[in-house]
């Protein structure tokens, strides 16, 4: 849930989410409508299908119990190599390394890596003991000392061993990512407004005029191609089915 949402919107939706989910096999049964519609607010609907298809293969090959091991971890739908670091040593207490952006930068910065693998830097630096404490320290002392654009030096604890001390920070250019889109209007957006539409429409959905009508001002036929490319793609993403009803194609959360 926190993965590119605010903490503040996660506070509340997480307690909902559990008391409608309170294990993986409630939510492994569960219809990917009905936790598509318990994800509403917090975006990126994708996360709660794979959320889903989780919970599905702890019930089917860890009977119901989340694995420890990084590398199981790393192997479910939608965790990645942070995540599967991060819950393997936070939840479970494993010795592993971690490498978020904050630890990045602050083992860049100790020990010069420049593009050099943080990863491997992590791994040596990883105490025998207490990981735990190690990683969520080196966290915070990214997250409020070594910060991005001005590091306090002068307070930093590791300032006597670190070779980057008081160097003024070299401000990369910041580039314009360009996102296809219409009329000005990022696919994302339009993506978020289909997904909250057919929220409120159970059962036999809306027709594709009809969505367009919806998530657009000034709709049109021309428009029609285009939103047709974005269903196909929310539809091989599991988040919604369609069926034709004569000359008609109507749209629906996918059950």
């Amino acid at each position: 849930m926190l993965q590119q949402t605010q903490v503040a919107r996660v506070l509340q939706k997480y307690p909902r989410f559990i008391s409608r989910f309170p294990s993986f096999a409630a939510l492994a049964r569960s219809s990917k409508a009905a936790v598509i519609r318990a994800w509403s607010g917090m975006g990126y609907n994708n996360r709660a299908v794979r959320l889903r298809e989780l919970a599905r293969m702890v019930r089917t090959h860890y009977g119901g119990k989340l694995p420890s091991d990084a590398a199981e971890l790393q192997m479910l739908p939608g965790i990645g190599k942070y995540t599967a670091h991060a819950v393997a040593c936070f939840a479970f207490g494993q010795r592993v390394p971690l490498v978020d952006t904050n630890i990045a930068r602050v083992l860049g910065r100790l020990f010069r890596l420049q593009d050099r693998d943080p990863w491997r830097a992590a791994e040596w630096a990883l105490p025998t003991r207490k990981a735990y404490d190690w990683n969520q320290g080196l966290m915070e002392l990214g997250a409020t000392v070594c910060t991005s654009a001005r590091p306090a030096c002068v307070r930093c604890p590791v300032v006597q061993l670190c070779p980057s001390a008081f160097v003024p920070v070299r401000r990369k250019a910041a580039t314009r990512k360009t996102e296809p889109g219409r009329d000005g209007v990022p696919n994302r957006i339009y993506r978020g407004r289909i997904i909250e539409l057919l929220r409120r429409r159970p059962g036999t959905g809306s027709g594709v005029s009809e969505i367009g009508k919806r998530i657009k001002n000034g709709y049109s036929e021309r428009d029609r191609k285009w939103l047709l490319r974005i269903l196909e793609k929310l539809e091989r993403d599991g988040l919604v089915q369609s069926r034709h009803t004569g000359n008609r194609r109507r749209v629906r959360l996918a059950s």
